[in-house]
């Protein structure tokens, strides 16, 4: 059975534990594949990586990966925001794509940092959520011509503070328009779509990233899916993923993606234990 994340975060940037208690905490929790994902240096991000400490975080996944390697398989990985490119995706096994920021009016504005900065966000395109959407999903289109990038971040993360849809509704067609189009483009590069539960964990919403309906179109399009906890403290290794499971069936899925180290595979969902 396959117990699975590649998204997770260190000390090395916004996360609260080191390398090696992340990967004992994995073992403990029976998990047989774990990716390491540090956010990558980022200009306008305060908490991603320098490129001083990309040596160190290498060298420590790395040792950790031979360590333990009878118990568990650790894979080297990368989140870059698709503001800031990696050089080259050696030596990474993985590299996620996120769009964490928007730039609008000589601003810098973080889509993932709090409602209140949501709501400065809207302001700054005349209070129209979906003036914001339509730029946020053409931005992120980008990311099917980014040959490096193998699995899309947190696909609707500028839903984040609108569980309560004080925003606007999650079924809005026009929203659902500009977001399933660039589902369809990044679907159509071979893009990989994580289930993200990361925002549950820190109490900001009850269900995964993407949204249900977005989660169904994927499916319904033959999109690619995995699972990942988004962690940044090593207890929500595996948080939600029990619920999550259950919605990604929901929505049809019979396959799930993981990681080997020949690469990406698509393998039955029965395969995959939470």
């Amino acid at each position: 059975m396959i117990k699975q994340n590649l998204h997770t975060h260190s000390t090395y940037c916004d996360g609260k534990d080191r390398i090696e208690e992340m990967v004992q905490t994995a073992i403990e929790k029976g998990f047989t594949v774990l990716g390491f994902s540090g956010h990558g240096p980022c200009l306008v991000d305060e908490v991603a990586m320098k490129e001083s400490d990309l040596p160190n975080y290498r060298k420590d996944i790395l040792e950790a990966k031979e360590k333990y390697k009878d118990q568990i398989q650790i894979f080297l990985g990368i989140e870059e925001d698709i503001s800031q490119r990696i050089p080259s995706k050696e030596p990474y096994d993985f590299v996620i794509g996120s769009k964490h920021f928007m730039f609008i009016k000589n601003q810098v504005k973080n889509v993932d940092y709090s409602k209140e900065m949501a709501q400065e966000i809207v302001e700054l395109y005349d209070g129209d959520f979906l003036k914001y959407a339509k730029d946020y999903y053409e931005d992120l289109k980008n990311i099917a011509n980014y040959s490096e990038v193998d699995i899309v971040g947190h696909l609707d993360l500028l839903m984040k503070f609108n569980e309560d849809e004080s925003f606007l509704s999650f079924t809005d067609p026009t929203y659902l328009s500009y977001a399933k189009d660039c589902i369809d483009v990044l679907i159509k590069a071979g893009k990989i779509f994580e289930v993200n539960t990361g925002a549950i964990s820190r109490g900001y919403r009850t269900k995964p990233y993407p949204h249900q309906t977005l989660l169904a179109y994927i499916q319904e399009k033959g999109g690619k899916i995995l699972l990942n906890s988004d962690c940044h403290n090593r207890v929500n290794l595996d948080c939600y993923y029990k619920e999550s499971m259950e919605l990604i069936k929901q929505c049809g899925f019979k396959t799930m993606m993981t990681l080997t180290t020949e690469g990406f595979k698509e393998v039955s969902i029965d395969q995959f234990t939470v």
